[in-house]
């Protein structure tokens, strides 16, 4: 009798310190635990009432473990009665979303769909053409000459690659219109292979010096080698070297801070050769393995910047001898011919040791890089072919081709 009593009265009173609970995720139920050692307090009160008799007391200890099932009820059928949509559900379910990784897109995938733009402006056009030829003639040749020169690959590169291909078609006596892409692949292969093309910042110390105007993608460029260096390993350091542009400080610390390295950098409008020279002391006490120094790139006029990148080169062969150095010009491949001309301005004061080429994912003309690379003889290290920290990758001529011709 008593102990239906006790079960009916003790349900009702675990039913009501539920319904007291906070809504919230942290506090909608009670433990069981702690509701347990609630009941077993009541328990320990009851045996030290002396108005209770032994056996009542006997009897309630009996019925502690028909009150942890209570309590398990209880909570079941309130978490049955839960809304669906509780926040804890969601973020469960939101971890559960984040756990199913994007499908791995190689580099090579990843290449061919940035170049996809210029494969129309260059390849694709080809191929219309060739299909519209039964023979191999002065004509057929004209208008890949046309092509090539409307995708900013440059008249002198052109030439140059028409007479190759001219000299192909006569050594190999090819009359197939078909067989004269294959030609025009290899070609332009050997025209971008560089045995010099590698990026090299093996030794420690490096330093990188990235020069180029404003716009084209220093800082971007910038941040993406000092992730990439910093996940192999190497100890990192940047140098806000471009203090006339504004901004420019801030940004490049924004790219420092995502990719966990630290910089070195003055107010705006301080002279870059001190930045320079700060920086290249902290790489020194610091045992940094990689110094990338960014650059100014727009002053009052191009005598005003190219002697103030003079400066720079001096502080550098100067305070950092034992340092390897190489010096990246950032040209964009949107800006087409401007950026053979930007290339030929800065090659004039900087001894440059490879070629950016950034935003190529952006434009038809990709023709550009062979404008680039023949006529200013200067490797093409690193190209940009979308937003993505996987998207600047080393340059190799014959993936490159591929990527464009296949």
């Amino acid at each position: 009798m008593f102990k239906k009593f006790f079960k009916r009265n003790k349900k009702e009173e675990v039913k009501q310190e539920v319904e007291k609970l906070d809504v919230d995720e942290t506090q909608q139920v009670e433990s069981q635990e702690e509701l347990t050692e609630r009941v077993s307090n009541d328990i320990e009160e009851v045996s030290t009432d002396s108005l209770v008799e032994e056996e009542v007391v006997e009897e309630i200890k009996e019925n502690e473990d028909v009150t942890k099932e209570i309590v398990e009820e209880v909570i079941t059928e309130d978490e049955e009665t839960q809304d669906t949509n509780e926040p804890t559900e969601v973020v469960e379910k939101v971890i559960e979303e984040e756990k199913v990784e994007e499908p791995k897109v190689s580099l090579f995938d990843r290449l061919k769909q940035g170049l996809s733009k210029a494969k129309q402006g260059i390849t694709d056009k080809v191929d219309q053409v060739l299909k519209s030829y039964t023979k191999v003639d002065d004509e057929l040749l004209e208008e890949i000459e046309e092509i090539l020169i409307t995708a900013d690959v440059g008249v002198e590169t052109t030439m140059d690659i028409i007479d190759k291909l001219t000299d192909a078609i006569k050594t190999k006596k090819i009359t197939d219109p078909q067989d004269v892409k294959g030609e025009l692949k290899i070609i332009i292969e050997e025209i971008l292979t560089n045995d010099n093309s590698t990026l090299d910042v093996s030794h420690s110390p490096s330093i990188i010096i990235m020069v180029g105007v404003n716009g084209v993608g220093k800082t971007t460029t910038i941040g993406k080698l000092a992730s990439r260096y910093k996940k192999e390993g190497k100890k990192v350091l940047i140098a806000a070297g471009d203090t006339f542009r504004a901004a420019a400080i801030d940004q490049l610390e924004v790219w420092a801070n995502r990719s966990g390295v630290d910089i070195i950098k003055h107010q705006e409008g301080a002279d870059p050769g001190a930045v320079i020279f700060d920086s290249i002391k902290a790489a020194k006490a610091r045992n940094i393995d990689l110094l990338i120094c960014d650059t100014a790139g727009r002053l009052h006029n191009k005598a005003n910047l190219m002697n103030e990148l003079s400066k720079v080169f001096k502080i550098v062969d100067r305070e950092y001898p034992e340092a390897k150095k190489e010096v990246l010009l950032v040209v964009d491949a949107t800006t087409g011919q401007n950026a053979v001309s930007q290339a030929k301005n800065f090659k004039q004061v900087c001894d440059i040791t490879g070629l950016v080429l950034t935003k190529l994912d952006g434009t038809a003309k990709g023709g550009v890089i062979l404008a680039v690379k023949s006529e200013v003889d200067v490797p093409v290290k690193l190209i940009g072919v979308g937003e993505k920290m996987e998207d600047l990758q080393d340059f190799n001529a014959k993936t490159f081709s591929e990527a464009l011709f296949g």
